[in-house]
């Protein structure tokens, strides 16, 4: 887990720590913009293949809001498009917004996002100034509340699902509201089952990396978030050999997406049942041995891997 720090993308730490480590097999499960810091999974060799399990996960955030101002960026970066007087504005207020947009609701990015429309990103038809209309997304606020008021600025934390743009968040409760706002400051606190507390800063993980040790995360505790089944080595055989096994031998299984683990522990393979039968469907398939160890020697390079 990487604590990242303001200023580089999250592509730009998966860079820093590819040249460092020297593994060609790198990438990062949940980005987070330039302007924003805090818990960035990063997944190495065959952790890769955690990714999409990862983007998948639920997040949560600590962020500052400035009433008064819209920005095109929706946050403290972007160029100012609309000013107006938020003195009216108290915490009463700023409560009584918030409830409106907890739960199931649609959400619309904003336009400086890297969702892709004909294979180019919404950013690069923004930064063309070019307006692109975007369809409201469903997302889910699991918890939003209000650390701290003082006017014309607030303090949120927030628990979300997977696809929310906390961005658009700030800049609809501040349309709610009527003067407008952006994000002036973003932290994810936690991503899936890791907390900032497990997340170190990345200069020290650089520097863990330069005396060739440094920790990693086991490929089934990066999926601490979905159910887990233990099978026996005939069923771990077959389903890492590629064959069908069906959903009643993995036992106790339950939810609709389960880690199944071998009897050591190690991760083999992420699934869920097959609607046409009573099939595993395996969505990945994971290897055996350094893949699935807490450390790694980094001197040798990690062609396995886990997650920093």
């Amino acid at each position: 887990m990487i604590d990242k720090p303001v200023g580089p993308t999250s592509f730009d730490v998966v860079a820093k720590l590819r040249r460092a480590a020297r593994i060609r097999k790198v990438g990062h499960g949940g980005t987070l913009d330039p302007l924003a810091s805090g818990v960035l999974p990063v997944c190495v060799g065959e952790g890769t293949k955690l990714a999409p399990f990862l983007l998948d996960a639920d997040k949560e955030y600590e962020f500052s809001v400035r009433f008064g101002a819209e920005t095109d960026t929706d946050d403290a970066g972007g160029a100012v498009t609309r000013t107006a007087d938020p003195s009216a504005i108290d915490a009463a207020a700023v409560e009584r917004a918030l409830a409106g947009f907890r739960g199931p609701i649609e959400q619309v990015p904003p336009a400086y996002a890297a969702i892709k429309r004909d294979g180019k990103a919404l950013y690069a038809y923004a930064r063309e100034g070019k307006a692109i209309e975007v369809a409201p997304r469903a997302i889910t606020v699991f918890e939003l509340e209000l650390l701290r008021f003082a006017g014309p600025e607030a303090s949120l934390r927030v628990r979300c699902s997977k696809g929310t743009y906390v961005r658009s968040l700030a800049r609809d409760v501040g349309r709610v509201l009527g003067p407008g706002a952006h994000v002036t400051a973003l932290r994810r606190t936690r991503s899936g089952p890791f907390a900032l507390a497990e997340s170190r800063p990345l200069d020290e993980v650089l520097k863990a990396i330069a005396g060739a040790q440094v920790p990693l995360v086991p490929l089934a505790a990066a999926l601490a978030h979905l159910p887990q089944v233990a099978v026996g080595d005939e069923v771990a055989r077959r389903l890492r050999a590629g064959q069908r096994v069906t959903w009643t031998s993995l036992g106790n299984a339950s939810g609709p997406r389960v880690r199944i683990l071998d009897e050591a522990g190690c991760l083999i393979a992420v699934a869920e049942p097959d609607p046409a039968d009573d099939r595993v469907r395996t969505l990945r398939v994971f290897g055996v041995g350094g893949s699935q160890k807490p450390t790694a020697d980094m001197s040798a390079g990690v062609d396995e891997g886990a997650r920093l």
